[in-house]
């Protein structure tokens, strides 16, 4: 909550600086006179933030605060609203309107005071309460688990369980007193601090019967940092105090002497040692070393103020009690081990248990009886136990591959360098449960001398980092003397006690000429990293360093080289489900004999998306639930509310919820954003990050623009794995086109999202109505209610951007939304023309899409009114020309249109019906219906629309160009565009003499070239150099044949070219377009195969290549036969060949295409049907081939199918073969 709330504040801040800060805001307040209050607002403003930022240091989330830091966000928010709001409004009018603009500055004016007013009263309230005591810089202290985060990890939550049961709980003292010779640990945890701790702790430490049977008691606080030398005379102090007053009274021994006297008390006599305070595990190690097992009863109790430690402390194989105290203000619990004689009898074994008793690796939950009628729950744990301990060696499960690999990985390297290898992966995936196994493999435990597993703890301290590094590798000595203490030489004991320095040079000394393995686990930047590297020795090839991390870029900051970075992947269905089975019903079964198990299993594992952590904490919950579907339902159908409220599964939202943590604040925003979009959604890159821009969480920097940073923030969301690449980029090898939220972290974003009221979600089975103010409304394609209850549902007056899913309803536009800037109506059925005009209203809009709303066929001259608007997407409509006003849009820089067949292109075969319909039409709109087959509230107006700009239009010009819009003179007016596309030039001159003063152009899709206009649109291509992206379309019968050939001097930064139209031969200029990345050659009918083959494998960094429709120009009784050849296509990633009649032969010589990973066949109609067991050659060749899809249809024959998986199983790489 608490870093939400702060992230998104400073977000909303940054938002409403950056805005009052800008020469646009200047501009207005110095024309309404208005200098000294937005001065006092921007200043104020910066004071906040200041202010948010003194907060997130200091980390403190209490209420009081947390409700200024809302305050301070809604303010924000509200200021950015009005500045822009009084900056579109104010315009130079005519002096007609003359008084309609006095009337206008006196309202801005007045809300200014009313802002001002606002602005000042939430700076006060900051004083007046006190929330932040220190603004200055402030250490940051070390991170603790919640009382409910530790109670779902460590087994908490089941002691409770079983304590309340019963209503009894265990006595501390029976805990000291049973039976068994064996030195015993018990740790002492508590939720709400040392207290509770201390006053159960010191009942039993001063129990008569506890002071008879230990002669050796002490009690110590663990300082920091620690002092051996303090601690030990401390105990010896104690120690001494039942001898008599004159011991008390000798001179302080020499260090030597200190050590020989405390190892006869520990070695010779039973003790009982309360360690109070001790938070970190690496110096528990280092102390317990100090007590040696001497077989007469003794105890040490650790008093923790982390769970973590607490459990840690008790060993591997630990039990939770629930413990008496003398107040029930605060549950205080146990960790004491559980394998003795003695404890079998406090125990005792219960008639019935909830779970069945698994391996040592696993969870196992039991409810055993104590011998005081008590239930106790024993939990077994790994050994280590980070903030995923949760996932246990079961979720190896499905993990031989990776650990293989990871292994070969570790052994399999070559050189003099220090090899790093970077595990990464989104959290939960069990990448230190693997490494973890990795590193206990006993071929690597004989490989190496020296190795030890260390965890960055937070925040992190670089020498308390050494400390832990240098004890385990210490450990490992054989000259290490266990629990004596010897100042001079135990490298163990001193290890606490000196600085950096000196650790950084007893390092050095330990890995001296020895081969070994360092594990550093969880690494969370490349400051931490850059930090520990610096300390290690100068190590050589034999030596390993493994690291895991939840970041693609940190690990490949840590390891220079590719091929050692291993990213962890989820588990495959079917390894997910022989894990959640497992966990269900404690062994393997066949789920498929219980049909009605099977369809809600299968929903539980989409939900967990191959994540081991979420499939084994859900999978443990349900081992304690009725094996019943209803049962299984109920948790598919409410996960969010679950996720949110259930103990037991606490423990993925930390683990999902830490990943949201780690997040700078401008990503978080960003993240929280991605709630607005349905469960399974594809979120398309592009439109996400124009959407961001829009909304301002990214704005220009120096020489980047806004888009270009906002795409840096979608790269770095995937390469921190919270969102998912979901299809690969068709434009750029290494680019991704669309991504998607795994099910479980969208549930965490929906949460935050709401607790912030950023994103409100019209469901079914939504609340009715939100008192806060919402920022984004998305309306859910299963929300069908009425204009009331939409209304009545949240806030419209503050809504910055509506997204509609499924179905649109006349009353989603409302005046009241007066600030919206996004309008994202993509895919939207039962929208037509008429309902367009209103949204002519929404004068802050920069965001803009109708794409995909076929039933969409004129645009109003209402949108020149869109001033503000940046994104116009109207890709998939049937809009033939767009209107006059549209020059009016200076802002526009996306503009996409064009890409969809207007219904009457061949008005020959339809017309005739459609004029006999035109008088019923008119009279009965719905009447329509029956010629486009539309759903929706037609009117007369979407009538007359159709006929007069589409049918009629299409009658005078049926000759002409069908794809592609025509736009109106002056487009040159719109300087800051930067994509344009798909634009018909068929009808002149005009347009391209206005696209060629478009010096931002990066994108370009024209249709309708021809000879009569090709002279003019090759010197416009030469004028455009800035050009990126190019495509052209001809669909007339002489196509593109003779219309390039005039190109003197192309983009030379030209990276994607589509050619579609019949060319019969290449242009000359395309062999120089060094920087090509992409090349599609659609319908060309190309005559010179092999010439046009060689000019292509000659392009030095084309990656992409598609070669569809009638590429080559086939006669019947020839075929078409292409050859790679050797050194050919050097960059060449994906091939497609898509419908390329007449093709007889792909041949791949030995050394082509080295770098090709995906090849893509899909045959014309039946064509499959007719190639033979020859059709491909030399596929067992391509080096780097990772993927042969087959797209067939079901025609291909045996024969051929096996030849395709015959050379593809020869090929070293193992690529996969695909038949869709």
């Amino acid at each position: 909550m608490e870093a939400t709330a702060l992230s998104v504040g400073k977000s909303v801040l940054d938002g409403a600086l950056g805005y009052a800060k800008s020469a646009a805001a200047e501009e207005v307040a110095l024309q309404l006179g208005i200098q000294r209050d937005h001065a006092f607002i921007r200043e104020e403003l910066e004071m906040m933030q200041a202010f948010l930022r003194a907060a997130h240091r200091e980390r403190d989330d209490h209420e009081v605060l947390m409700t200024w830091v809302k305050q301070v966000r809604d303010v924000a928010y509200d200021a950015e609203d009005c500045l822009q709001d009084f900056a579109i409004h104010l315009k130079k009018p005519s002096w007609w309107r003359l008084p309609c603009t006095l009337r206008e500055r006196r309202r801005i004016a007045k809300q200014m005071k009313e802002l001002r007013a606002r602005v000042e009263d939430v700076s006060q309230r900051n004083l007046r309460y006190q929330l932040i005591k220190n603004a200055g810089s402030k250490p940051e202290t070390a991170a603790e688990l919640s009382g409910n985060t530790a109670a779902a990890i460590f087994g908490i939550n089941e002691a409770r369980r079983a304590a309340k049961h019963d209503n009894s709980k265990v006595d501390l003292v029976d805990l000291i007193n049973q039976e068994g010779e064996d030195l015993r640990v018990i740790a002492v945890w508590g939720a709400g601090g040392d207290l509770g701790q201390a006053s159960i702790i010191s009942e039993a430490y001063q129990n008569p019967d506890i002071k008879n049977k230990f002669p050796c008691q002490a009690w110590v606080r663990v300082l920091h940092p620690f002092n051996p030398n303090d601690f030990i005379q401390s105990l010896v102090k104690q120690f001494r105090s039942g001898v008599g007053v004159s011991i008390l009274l000798e001179t302080e021994k020499t260090g030597q002497e200190l050590a020989e006297e405390f190892t006869r008390y520990v070695e010779e006599k039973s003790y009982l040692i309360v360690l109070n305070g001790l938070s970190i595990f690496e110096e528990w190690k280092g102390i317990k070393g100090c007590f040696p097992n001497n077989k007469r009863r003794s105890r040490i109790i650790v008093c923790t103020p982390q769970a973590e430690v607490a459990s840690l402390c008790a060993g591997q194989e630990s039990q939770v009690l629930m413990l008496k105290q003398l107040s029930g203000d605060q549950n205080v619990y146990a960790f004491c081990e559980k394998d003795s004689q003695d404890q079998a009898k406090l125990l005792m074994p219960a008639s019935s248990s909830n779970a069945d008793t698994t391996s040592t690796n696993e969870i196992v939950e039991h409810q055993p009886t104590g011998g005081d009628g008590s239930k106790v729950v024993t939990r077994s744990l790994t050994r280590l136990k980070t903030m995923a301990s949760a996932m246990e060696e079961s979720q190896l499960i499905g993990r031989e591959k990776e650990k293989y690999e990871m292994v070969k990985l570790i052994c399999n390297q070559s050189g003099h360098e220090l090899p790093v290898i970077s595990v990464w992966g989104m959290g939960g995936l069990g990448k230190t449960t693997l490494v973890k196994d990795v590193y206990e493999s006993q071929k690597l435990i004989g490989m190496f001398e020296k190795r030890a597993c260390v965890t960055v703890m937070r925040p992190f301290i670089v020498k308390e980092f050494l400390k832990s590094l240098i004890i385990q590798l210490s450990m490992q000595s054989s000259s290490e003397k266990k629990g004596a203490i010897d100042f001079g030489h135990s490298t163990r004991n001193t290890a606490v006690m000196v600085g950096v320095e000196e650790l950084t040079k007893e390092l050095a000394r330990l890995l001296e000429g020895k081969k070994c393995l360092i594990v550093v686990d969880d690494v969370s930047s490349r400051a931490e990293w850059d930090h520990i590297i610096q300390h290690f020795p100068k190590l050589d090839g034999t030596c390993r360093i493994v690291v895991t991390t939840r970041e693609e870029s940190i690990a490949k900051h840590c390891s220079e080289k590719q091929e050692n970075i291993y990213k962890l992947k989820v588990l495959e269905y079917r390894d997910a489900l022989q894990l959640f089975t497992r966990k269900v019903f404690k062994e393997a079964i066949d789920l498929d004999k219980h049909p009605d198990l099977i369809e809600e299993a299968k929903l539980i594992l989409k939900k967990c998306n191959g994540l081991p952590l979420a499939i084994v904490t859900i999978g443990g919950f349900l081992a304690n639930q009725p094996k019943i579907a209803v049962e299984w339902r109920k948790l598919n159908e409410h996960i969010s509310a679950e996720l949110e409220m259930n103990p037991d599964l606490e423990v993925i939202r930390t683990v999902l919820g830490k990943s949201y943590d780690g997040l700078p604040y401008h990503l978080k925003s960003c993240f929280l954003y991605l709630s607005i979009f349905p469960e399974d959604h594809k979120i398309n890159r592009r439109l996400l990050i124009r959407r961001w821009s829009a909304e301002g969480y990214s704005r220009e920097i120096r020489d980047k623009t806004a888009e270009e940073i906002a795409d840096s923030y979608f790269m770095q969301l995937i390469g921190r794995s919270m969102i998912l690449a979901s299809k690969r980029s068709s434009n750029n090898r290494k680019e991704i086109d669309s991504c998607q939220v795994h099910d479980l972290m969208r549930e965490i974003c929906i949460l935050k999202s709401a607790e912030e009221n950023l994103v409100f979600r019209l469901e079914e089975g939504c609340s009715s109505n939100t008192q806060d103010k919402v920022r984004h409304l998305a309306v859910s394609s299963n929300w069908n209610r009425d204009k009331g209850e939409f209304e009545s549902a949240v806030d419209l007056s503050h809504i910055r951007s509506l997204t509609v899913f499924g179905y649109w309803k006349h009353f989603f536009i409302s005046e009241k939304m007066k600030l919206l800037r996004v309008l994202d109506l993509e895919g939207t059925s039962g929208l037509f023309d008429h309902h367009l005009e209103h949204i002519g209203r929404l004068l802050h809009l920069k965001y803009l899409s109708i794409r995909q709303c076929d039933g969409i066929y004129h645009l109003p001259d209402s949108w020149g009114n869109l001033k503000q608007l940046q994104t116009l997407d109207m890709k998939g409509t049937r809009v033939c020309k767009l209107p006059k006003t549209i020059i009016k849009l200076r802002k526009l820089q996306y503009l996409f249109a064009g890409d969809c067949v207007p219904i009457c292109v061949y008005p020959d075969e339809c017309l005739p019906h459609d004029l006999a319909k035109l008088c019923l039409a008119c009279c009965a709109p719905k009447f329509l219906n029956d010629v486009e087959d539309l759903d929706g509230d037609l009117d007369r107006q979407d009538v007359c629309t159709f006929w007069c700009h589409v049918v009629f239009p299409t009658l005078a010009s049926r000759r002409l160009e069908p794809y592609g819009v025509v736009v109106p003179r002056g487009m040159r007016n719109l300087k800051g565009l930067r994509t344009l596309g798909l634009v018909n030039i068929t009808n002149g001159k005009a347009i391209l003499q206005d696209i060629r003063r478009l010096s931002q152009l990066r994108k370009l899709a024209v249709s309708g070239v021809s000879k009569k206009n090709s002279q003019e649109f090759c010197s416009t291509l030469a004028d455009l150099s800035r050009l990126e992206s190019l495509s052209v379309r001809s669909s007339v019968e002489s196509g593109l044949h003779g219309c390039l050939d005039g190109v003197s001097s192309p983009p030379k930064n030209l990276q994607s070219l589509k050619l579609s139209g019949t060319l019969f031969k290449l242009p000359g200029w395309i062999e120089g377009l060094h920087s090509l990345v992409k090349l599609v050659l659609e319908c060309t009918r190309l005559t010179e195969l092999d010439a046009t083959m060689q000019v292509l494998g000659k392009l030095p960094n084309l990656a992409i290549l598609r070669l569809r429709f009638h590429p080559f120009n086939f006669k019947r009784g020839e075929l078409i036969r292409l050859t790679f050849h050797r050194e050919a296509f050097p960059s060449l990633m994906v091939l497609e060949l898509f419908c390329v009649i007449g093709l007889d032969l792909v041949e791949f010589k030995d050394g082509a295409t080295p770098k090709l990973e995906q090849l893509h066949l899909e045959p014309f109609g039946r064509d499959a049907g007719t190639y033979s067991s020859g059709f491909f050659s030399g596929l067992a060749s391509l080096q780097s081939l990772k993927e042969f899809m087959l797209s067939d249809h079901g025609y291909a024959k045996a024969e051929f199918l096996e030849n395709v998986q015959d050379q593809l199983a020869r090929n070293l790489n193992g690529p996969v073969f695909k038949r869709v």
